[in-house]
């Protein structure tokens, strides 16, 4: 049975059993089911321990092997170009969506999750957010979970080490690549651990709060797919009519097994040979073009993911009751946009992520109660963000290559996939 099922079982049989405990008042079972929520928790802060290695060792080894910034050339400046830029556009429209929707209104009484050290809750000024981007100390910007500044050093460190010479950086990049090798996994035994605690942190929240965490469950949902969808018709939509010269829908057809694959793996790593094959092929994109933005765009592109997040930290948000100010709003932006190029594109990274995003937006103490809204619905998700992100990538390679003078294939697709041109 793959992991998604699984997941999904766990979350029908948790809200099964709190709305049993809930609606028929069973004392015995509440107080089972509160107590098994501690198995969840743990499973909050075994993902939440691996992080600080995870993106010191993934941002290093991903930077330095862009090798010297100055030498990626014209292609290479196009490609990052188009990632940073429709990840920012796809960040900040989760933002509106969320405050539209408002998925964490109206829940009627908070859920007490356990939220960590909260203390006051103090909205950031610009300048506190611009200074705090750079840290006066590395080390006690990790020992501290401060995401932000290990995130700014491990990329100037990074990009140090890509102007070294191979025999000065091949050792270092060896060790963090043993590092994030390590780091995933942790990150592969925590998800085995995910149905049960699935199960255990649903089950809890139903049990005290009822029908109506359900219903905010699905609100999310909902703003989720519909932020996708803008993205996906919008963002994209502009960028293949006006900067490819192709009609939208007849392009998504003409890709239409590469999102299909994504959705299915949950993976924009293991869509890549799919992704290749459709470039060169379907969309008569040459080699060269295909072969250099779209592992890069395996690796960095996750527009999907970084709505996702912006969504998910406002959900939580509306949840507990924390202030969501411009400055903070703008920060959460910031925060799902380079959690959203520097994860690892493969099932599970989505809970890891949260915690980032919500960590470098000074929201640190709202990660376990965080995961534990989210964690439930995060695999389903998961499937449908990754099917915009590698579609993402498939826009960036035909913008590529129509700015390089190639010319798209959009004729109905008629080539039957067994490598036999028709």
């Amino acid at each position: 049975m793959k992991l998604h099922t699984k997941i999904l079982i766990g979350l029908a049989a948790g809200a099964a059993a709190g709305l049993l405990a809930n609606a028929l008042a069973l004392d015995w079972l509440l107080k089972t089911l509160t107590f098994l929520d501690v198995y969840g928790r743990l499973f909050i802060r075994l993902i939440t321990m691996i992080i600080i290695p995870l993106v010191a060792a993934s941002l290093i080894c991903g930077v330095a092997s862009l090798g010297d910034i100055r030498k990626l050339g014209r292609i290479g400046g196009k490609t990052l170009g188009f990632f940073l830029i429709t990840t920012v556009v796809a960040a900040s429209i989760g933002i509106p969506v969320a405050a539209l929707l408002k998925p964490g209104i109206g829940l009627g009484e908070r859920p007490n999750v356990q939220t960590g050290n909260i203390g006051e809750v103090k909205n950031p000024t610009v300048a506190d957010s611009i200074l705090s981007i750079v840290p006066s100390n590395p080390v006690g910007a990790a020992a501290s979970g401060d995401l932000l500044g290990v995130i700014v050093f491990t990329i100037v460190f990074g990009a140090a080490l890509g102007v070294l010479p191979e025999d000065r950086r091949g050792p270092v990049l060896r060790f963090f690549a043993g590092v994030n090798d390590a780091s995933m996994v942790v990150i592969g035994w925590a998800m085995k651990l995910a149905p049960t605690a699935v199960f255990c942190l649903i089950a809890a929240a139903v049990a005290k709060f009822g029908v109506g965490f359900l219903r905010g469950l699905a609100m999310f949902c909902v703003a989720v797919l519909i932020g996708l969808a803008i993205h996906l018709i919008g963002t994209y939509g502009i960028v293949l009519r006006f900067l490819c010269g192709a009609n939208p829908f007849t392009f998504y057809r003409r890709v239409a097994e590469v999102p299909l694959m994504a959705f299915s793996t949950s993976s924009s790593s293991a869509t890549l040979p799919v992704s290749l094959e459709t470039a060169e092929k379907d969309l008569g994109i040459s080699q060269a073009v295909a072969g250099f933005v779209l592992p890069l765009g395996a690796t960095m592109n996750k527009t999907g993911s970084a709505l996702y997040k912006t969504v998910a930290a406002m959900f939580i948000m509306q949840v507990l009751g924390v202030p969501a100010p411009l400055s903070r709003k703008l920060m959460l932006i910031f925060a799902a946009t380079v959690s959203a190029m520097t994860t690892a594109g493969v099932p599970g990274s989505g809970m890891v992520s949260i915690v980032l995003v919500l960590q470098i937006a000074g929201l640190g103490y709202l990660a376990p109660a965080g995961v534990a809204l989210v964690a439930g619905v995060d695999r389903i998700l998961d499937m449908c963000r990754t099917a915009v992100n590698v579609t993402g990538n498939m826009v960036c390679v035909a913008y590529v290559a129509r700015s390089e003078g190639e010319k798209l294939e959009t004729r109905p697709v008629e080539r039957v996939r067994s490598g036999v041109a028709s």
